[in-house]
């Protein structure tokens, strides 16, 4: 599964196809271009018949060559990875981090695909997909490509609660730049499951995570806070600092609220706590990040 994280943390995944499909649409290919190979070898027949028998077989050749591989060629080159059996099976070939081919590309999975496919009738191209982990054939491994299922069911993202009001905003002199993708995604997935799972398992889960972010922004975690209310509450800083960079400096703090996917949750509840919006769970006022005063649970309208 090759993954691709949005600045929602959210994946975009790129599903391999697999082998059935990939021969289905192989052999749509090749009955088109074996058609079209035989009409215009009748074309030739006639229009050549003056010619000498050397002619001819030249002439053989190079139609052979032009049909059967420089067709497939151009293609997946001007249709960016989609010939008509990719197309009716709803698959598209693409390069190993999602982008779209090239010319390239297409040239060396036409010429290797002569040998594993038209000369050894398909059975390397099998056995190379059915060893790979990503179902690619030799030609793909030295293109550096992936065919892929772009006909496939939209996962539903989970609801990600958003953190207690007296959490909010409070992270914004954290530095995220060096939070890799990987720790803003699992972070994402467990605040989005936090609910499912056993509390014992899932506190301990949300501080080995809050550990990891806290050593990567370089700031630890603010006493008495909760480690579940301290990951959403970064999450949402980083989706809002999202949020300003792609519509500038527009009203980020709405934006913030409901960041998590659904409407404003007003009390703390969702991590634990039945504390007021404007007290710390244990029963003081909020604990401040980087020497602010406490919050009061107010926000004045935008």
């Amino acid at each position: 599964m090759s993954e691709l994280v949005t600045g929602e943390a959210v994946a975009l995944e790129l599903r391999p196809a697999r082998l059935p499909s990939r021969a289905l649409a192989v052999l749509l290919d090749l009955a088109v271009a074996v058609l079209a190979y035989l009409l215009v070898s009748i074309v030739l027949l006639f229009t050549t018949a003056s010619l000498d028998e050397a002619a001819r077989a030249a002439v053989s050749v190079a139609t052979f060559v032009l049909v059967l591989v420089g067709a497939p060629i151009a293609v997946e080159t001007l249709s960016h990875g989609r010939s008509l059996g990719k197309l009716a099976f709803g698959l598209r070939v693409v390069r190993d981090d999602g982008g779209p081919i090239r010319f390239r590309h297409a040239l060396v999975r036409g010429v290797v695909g002569v040998v594993e496919i038209l000369v050894t009738f398909g059975v390397v191209a099998c056995v190379a997909s059915l060893v790979s982990a990503r179902g690619r054939r030799l030609g793909d491994v030295f293109a550096g490509t992936l065919v892929v299922r772009e006909r496939v069911p939209v996962a539903r993202v989970g609801f990600v609660p958003p953190p207690p009001p007296w959490l909010a905003g409070r992270f914004a002199g954290l530095d995220l730049s060096a939070v890799p993708d990987g720790l803003w995604l699992a972070v994402r997935q467990y605040l989005a499951r936090m609910q499912q799972l056993d509390p014992q398992v899932g506190r301990a889960m949300a501080e080995r995570l809050a550990a990891d972010l806290a050593a990567r922004t370089g700031t630890p975690v603010p006493p008495g806070v909760p480690a579940a209310a301290y990951l959403a509450g970064v999450l949402q800083e980083r989706q809002a600092r999202e949020v300003r960079r792609v519509y500038g400096n527009g009203p980020a703090a709405g934006t913030a609220s409901t960041a998590g996917g659904g409407s404003p949750v007003t009390g703390s509840s969702a991590f634990g706590h039945t504390g007021g919006s404007g007290h710390h769970p244990g029963g003081g006022a909020a604990p401040s990040v980087s020497g602010e005063r406490p919050a009061t649970g107010f926000v004045p309208p935008a």
